[in-house]
């Protein structure tokens, strides 16, 4: 069935419901494997995880575990490669005019929504202009920032009009929350039954206890190898550990390398470095976290590593606020590159805080393994300086709701990163940025960095410009950035074809065998 060419008529809008190379012409394909069939590879593969989605809307989902069975089941214009690279997705090419300020992506023809309806580019508009819509309150507002106008020459051409050059917004277009939905979306009807473009669609779901994918037959890509994906919910870590040795579940992503030290057998482990990063995030929007001083000294109170041995095993490196290996920010260009507690009570003092204070900080106890170890860390070495920091934990439901709408003095927090630095932090430390209540800071100067960095097409400039982004952040403790760790990912025996990314997407579900 073809739907009409219409104006966007999203109904039931909802509020966000949970927390997170620039190519003129691309030509190859974006993964998968065209003759795969989804009654090729077995089935079906159950993959374990410790929370249950909290959402089905890709437009507002920031909770991991939602991103990674939404990347499954919807699709976006462009893709990341294993490397990270950006490549086609449900735009096939695309080109930049001369100047800058065009970009026409050329869409793949007879690709089919999960209900059977045609994709088009009126499904391309409608989701852009829905995500720049405040009342979709979609956590990606912000990667269509540089876009002024969309036209449709026809169905299958889609052209954006910018107010001035972004060398990142291919890879912007990437992220899944940046899905294409069809333009007569319900969102209140896709919680239930998604309809989307991915490898997947949804059988069937069990809240907080199961939730199945079945092959899309007629995905753009080719089938998925394999006939379905459950993903069990099994809260304890432990647990999925004697499930994996046991043959009941056949994959699982760990974070923790205690746990994943103690899988064995026949089930392989792979050690993958993550751009996602932990950080204490502060919000300057409260007082008395408004006052820099303050700000300063509890960075400089706070040894990173010791962070990081103590809540993650060393398992990770101490980073700065950029974690992509194109930017990476060094650790060491910061305040305090280590734990200066004469400084911090300095700090304290230029604030009038020399008999120190108490602060509250948000925990989420059931998302990720090391948050309520990193939180008391935090706690022990905050007092040395005198600062009390009272700790509340929270299921990640509660977490995710307080995070989102910035309802927090401090938050232990574990983020997602991105190959660019600007789909990364654009959306949080500018002033209009989606985000910016949860940052908790911006400025003039860093809102003419991210527009300088989206501007420069030069790579070298870019990565100068960057630095400065991060030096403001470090210099004014915005956040304090903690460590990056790694994902452990567990496949028994007779699974293979998943690769392991550096941004934990599990996309490449779609080319698991099993035998």
């Amino acid at each position: 069935m073809k739907r009409q060419m219409r104006t966007r008529t999203v109904q039931g809008l909802l509020g966000i419901a949970a927390v997170g190379a620039l190519a003129l012409t691309a030509c190859s394909g974006g993964g998968g494997d065209a003759g795969g069939s989804g009654s090729g590879g077995g089935g079906p593969l159950v993959v374990g995880v410790t929370t249950d989605i909290d959402t089905l809307v890709p437009w507002t989902a920031t909770q991991f575990q939602s991103v990674n069975v939404l990347q499954n089941l919807y699709g976006t214009l462009t893709e990341l490669d294993d490397d990270l690279t950006v490549v086609p997705g449900l735009a096939e090419s695309w080109e930049t005019s001369d100047d800058g300020l065009t970009v026409t992506f050329k869409l793949r023809p007879d690709v089919t929504f999960a209900d059977g309806s045609e994709f088009d580019s009126a499904d391309v508009i409608a989701s852009y202009e829905a995500i720049q819509d405040e009342s979709t309150a979609a956590v990606s507002a912000a990667n269509l920032s540089s876009v002024t106008k969309m036209t449709a020459p026809d169905p299958t051409t889609v052209e954006m009009t910018l107010s001035a050059p972004d060398a990142a917004l291919v890879s912007k277009l990437a992220v899944i929350t940046m899905a294409i939905l069809p333009s007569d979306v319900d969102l209140a009807a896709i919680e239930k039954t998604p309809n989307g473009t991915g490898a997947f669609t949804l059988e069937s779901r069990t809240p907080n206890e199961s939730l199945t994918l079945a092959a899309n037959e007629k995905y753009w890509d080719g089938a998925p190898k394999v006939d379905e994906v459950e993903f069990r919910v099994i809260p304890d870590s432990s647990a999925i550990v004697s499930a994996l040795q046991a043959g009941n579940v056949q994959m699982a992503v760990f974070d923790d390398k205690l746990v994943a030290d103690t899988i064995g057998g026949s089930v392989k482990v792979e050690e993958t470095p993550q751009l996602s990063y932990h950080a204490l995030q502060l919000n300057a929007n409260k007082a008395p976290l408004d006052n820099v001083d303050v700000r300063l000294a509890i960075a400089c109170a706070i040894d990173r590593q010791e962070v990081l041995d103590s809540a993650a095993l060393g398992a990770g490196e101490v980073t700065g606020p950029i974690t992509s290996p194109a930017f990476r920010s060094d650790p060491d260009a910061r305040p305090c590159p280590t734990v200066d507690l004469d400084q911090a009570k300095k700090h304290l003092a230029d604030a009038g805080k020399a008999d120190g204070l108490t602060l509250n900080a948000i925990v989420m106890q059931d998302g990720y393994s090391t948050a309520v170890a990193e939180a008391e860390n935090l706690q022990a070495q905050l007092k040395k300086v005198g600062i009390t920091l009272n700790i509340e934990p929270l299921e990640s439901g509660a977490y995710v709701d307080r995070w989102v709408a910035g309802d927090f003095e401090l938050a232990v927090a574990l983020n997602g990163g991105q190959p660019d630095p600007d789909t990364m932090y654009g959306r949080y430390f500018t002033s209009t940025g989606n985000l910016n209540a949860v940052a908790g800071y911006s400025s003039d100067s860093l809102d003419a960095l991210f527009a300088k960095g989206r501007s420069e097409l030069d790579e070298k400039a870019r990565v100068k410009i960057y630095n400065d982004v991060a030096a403001e952040l470090e210099d004014n403790a915005a956040w304090v950035w903690l460590f990056t760790g790694y994902s452990y990912t567990a496949l028994a025996d007779g699974v293979s074809g998943f690769t392991p990314l550096a941004n934990g997407s599990l996309e490449n579900l779609r080319n698991v065998t099993v035998k």
